[in-house]
């Protein structure tokens, strides 16, 4: 369990490092900074807490599930669609500034999220919990890119 645990660590937060290289200036940039933002959005702080919590977790799951998922197969081609998405979406909004493929991104990973997390309840049942925080999150996350698209 530790060594899976450590290996899903490393690819979630090497997928993370990847997409904060990729957004350039990102939260402080004068381009998001002015932007008419939801009035739910949450202060910058947030999303670097929120973030590392959401990797933790998933980990936990993703380590807990490696070892019951009969399919390996399609859960692995899950996890990369999964990272891809994520990393993605960063350069995506932030660099190319193109909030419209950064809502179609955002809610894509939000299904394949919710889908990993219906799929493997069965496998995982109370361990799903580990996934909760990521799908919450992306529910938000899309809902504050769903906003900047409309009122931008």
């Amino acid at each position: 369990m530790i060594v899976r645990l450590i290996i899903f660590i490393i690819i979630n937060f090497g997928a993370l490092a990847i997409g904060s290289f990729f957004t350039g200036k990102g939260v402080p940039s004068d381009w998001y900074t002015d932007l008419i933002k939801a009035p739910w959005t949450p202060p910058g702080w947030v999303f670097g807490f929120a973030w590392t919590t959401i990797m933790i977790c998933f980990s936990i799951y993703m380590a807990y599930l490696w070892p019951v998922a009969e399919n390996k197969n399609l859960l692995i081609t899950l996890f990369i669609i999964q990272l891809i998405l994520n990393v993605g979406w960063n350069p995506t909004f932030f660099y190319y500034h193109n909030i419209l493929a950064g809502i179609v991104i955002i809610s894509a990973l939000t299904i394949l999220v919710g889908f990993l997390l219906l799929l493997y309840w069965p496998e995982q049942k109370m361990k799903t919990v580990f996934i909760l925080p990521y799908f919450i999150w992306l529910l938000i996350a899309t809902s504050l890119n769903g906003y900047i698209l409309l009122k931008n």
